[in-house]
């Protein structure tokens, strides 16, 4: 038998809060599912390497959007756009079907019961694309 898709796990990150906006981002980008109307908002600061300094959001999601951006919140800070982007891109295939484990990111294993229900990735991948789109725009800003 399959594990539910609203398991505890995911619940118990769904209820996690999330780090507030940043008042003054070197970037945001907003992200929308145009499934179920999910929104994510992202705020980064880049330090001089590149890398996330600062990083805020707001979840309008479903508990699997709210529990991805969880999961981003609490490993983003010293990532790279180019390790965000590779996270998104990771989990889309492995949500997909077409990757076998979630990447490198810790703790994106536990949206397999997501796996089948292709009209919840979106929601999934919010707050992984809005982070590498304000990252990878931050890093195009003049210091």
């Amino acid at each position: 038998m399959s594990e539910p898709l609203y398991n505890t796990a995911i619940l118990r990150l769904a209820a996690t809060p999330a780090s507030p906006r940043l008042a003054d981002a070197q970037a945001s980008a907003v992200r929308v599912s145009p499934i179920c109307g999910s929104r994510v908002t992202v705020d980064v600061d880049l330090d001089d390497a590149g890398r996330v300094a600062a990083f805020g959001q707001e979840v309008r999601a479903c508990a699997l959007g709210q529990a991805a951006a969880a999961l981003l919140d609490a490993n983003v800070v010293g990532r790279s756009a180019v390790e965000l982007t590779t996270a998104r891109d990771d989990l889309a295939a492995f949500l997909k079907g077409t990757r076998d484990d979630a990447g490198d990111w810790p703790g994106l294993d536990i949206f397999a019961p997501a796996r089948p229900h292709k009209a919840r990735h979106a929601s999934i991948l919010l707050a992984f694309d809005a982070a590498a789109a304000a990252a990878e725009d931050a890093a195009k800003v003049p210091a």
